[in-house]
């Protein structure tokens, strides 16, 4: 435990600043998500970002930073609120990434879209019906979407583009975190295809446990065109089997295993002036507050 601390670079003051929201956060959507317990959430530490989805509920973070990290890597969740399961991956990975701590500055944005997740049914798009994973600011955006959306999908309401780019909350955070934390790798977990797909200028991996990949392609507005296509950011997008339960752990482990044995081979480390950049650029801490209850 002394080791762990002393490698990890932690605020104290960060416990107290996420303990409202987290125990709010466990007792209200996380119990949705499958295989999650309550010590598995609160275990996560999650605190708000700052930002919040169009009804209001705070979209919560968790920054993983090892004092000695040579890699920045965002993992996301949960972007689509009936994909369950993927919210439960990311916090059983970040409790792999909290047992054992290795040279990457992490993070974890479980639930993109709370929104989604809290309906009575959960959807697919958020509070304003936009597919988020199509929000997303890429060339020609007005008319390429509209193209896509009226001819690709028949106007399927699952996957309305929105009336801009980054007209959401819920995506523009993403983008103005992608921004200021400039990862080297984004994860971006969803389901239910049972597949890996890849965008950006690196080999991608071939698999992740159980899944193989196979590049279903691009998309006007999405987060592998933005990120792996246009700012050459590579987007690993993990489709689970099911959207409902999640892999078994020995699986889920094997996937967390493939991942970083992957990273390590494309990634460069950072360089020293960049991890210095990186030590200073951690998220301001929210002072301690009652969150109101959407």
């Amino acid at each position: 435990m002394h080791i762990r601390f002393k490698r990890l670079s932690f605020e104290a003051t960060l416990v107290i600043a996420v303990s409202p929201f987290g125990a709010w956060a466990c007792s209200d959507f996380y119990a949705k998500v499958p295989n999650v317990s309550e010590a598995l959430c609160q275990a996560a530490q999650l605190r708000p970002s700052g930002a919040r989805s169009v009804q209001g509920r705070p979209i919560l973070v968790r920054d993983l930073r090892p004092l000695d990290a040579h890699r920045r890597v965002l993992v996301v969740a949960t972007m689509h609120g009936d994909e369950l399961s993927a919210a439960s991956v990311a916090l059983h990975w970040l409790q792999m990434a909290q047992a054992e701590p290795v040279q990457t500055h992490w993070r974890f944005i479980p639930v993109l879209n709370p929104d989604g997740l809290m309906r009575a049914k959960p959807w697919r798009m958020n509070a304003h019906g936009v597919d988020l994973n199509r929000n997303f600011p890429t060339p020609q955006w007005q008319r390429e979407t509209k193209i896509y959306w009226e001819k690709r999908t028949l106007k399927d309401p699952r996957r309305w583009p929105g009336p801009s780019p980054l007209s959401e909350p819920e995506a523009k955070y993403l983008f103005d975190e992608i921004v200021r934390f400039d990862p080297q790798v984004i994860v971006s977990i969803h389901a239910p295809y049972a597949l890996l797909d890849f965008d950006g200028p690196v080999m991608p991996p071939t698999r992740l446990g159980r899944l193989y990949l196979d590049q279903v392609g691009v998309f006007p507005g999405s987060l592998g065109n933005f990120s792996g296509v246009q700012r050459g950011i590579p987007v690993v997008t993990v489709e689970l089997p099911s959207a409902l339960r999640t892999p078994s752990d020995a699986d889920m482990r094997k996937m967390w295993r493939d991942l970083q044995t992957w990273m390590d081979k494309v990634l460069a480390p950072l360089d020293q002036d960049t991890q210095q950049a990186s030590l200073g650029g951690v998220l301001p801490v929210i002072p301690k507050q009652t969150p109101a209850k959407p």
